[in-house]
């Protein structure tokens, strides 16, 4: 089982300089979104997604040989293969060869993946408390006790996972398609299920990858 999160753990791009004269969207290089730190009681169910294209890509994606990776300058990480997996996963379902390895032609989808947690763990409760008050009326002494039991167990921390995919064409080296996807998940007593989350992530920006805007090139 994953060890529990203790700290954020970033995975993050330096990309090498594309020819577009700037990412498609002007999004790669930034910092994480804003959105990304938004405090709330439960975990959003909404996956936030945008995605970008190159003006004249839409014939070329979607199809051929294609190989997943870590985007260049991250950090290797061992749960990034469980990133890797999905987005394989997602790649296949639209027609790309993902079965092809160490092939100089076709495209490259590069991974990155950052978590933040954005609400901490509750902290511990204590299981019975209480009260006692001891005084004396015109009646005598008396004793009076409040307790409070509470066998709950304090909700685990609310972490938000961002991934970022990039395709590029081995060729030229020249980003063809980019997108990220956000959501938010309540970590369980092992930690983050970075299986499940993968696949959410993937799932949902690839379900806009033929809806992706189209930049103008500069």
């Amino acid at each position: 089982m994953q060890a529990k999160l203790i700290s954020s753990a970033v995975i993050f791009i330096v990309a090498s300089a594309p020819a577009l004269s700037q990412p498609v969207g002007g999004r790669w290089d930034r910092p994480m979104d804003q959105r990304i730190g938004r405090q709330s009681a439960e975990p959003s169910r909404k996956v936030q997604v945008e995605a970008f294209q190159a003006p004249d890509a839409a014939a070329l994606l979607g199809k051929g040989p294609i190989t997943v990776a870590a985007a260049e300058g991250s950090e290797a990480e061992w749960k990034l293969p469980v990133y890797e997996a999905a987005v394989v996963d997602q790649l296949a379902k639209l027609g790309y060869q993902t079965a092809v390895s160490g092939a100089d032609g076709g495209q490259v989808a590069q991974i990155a993946v950052r978590h933040e947690q954005v609400v901490p763990e509750e902290a511990k409760r204590k299981p019975v408390s209480g009260a006692m008050e001891v005084g004396v009326s015109n009646r005598g002494n008396y004793t009076a006790m409040a307790l409070n039991v509470d066998l709950s167990k304090p909700k685990k921390a609310i972490v938000a996972t961002r991934m970022d995919v990039r395709i590029r064409d081995k060729a030229t080296d020249r980003v063809l398609w980019e997108g990220h996807a956000e959501a938010q998940t309540r970590e369980d007593d092992d930690g983050l299920n970075n299986g499940a989350v993968a696949a959410r992530l993937a799932s949902a920006l690839f379900d806009r990858f033929a809806d992706a805007q189209v930049v103008p090139a500069s």
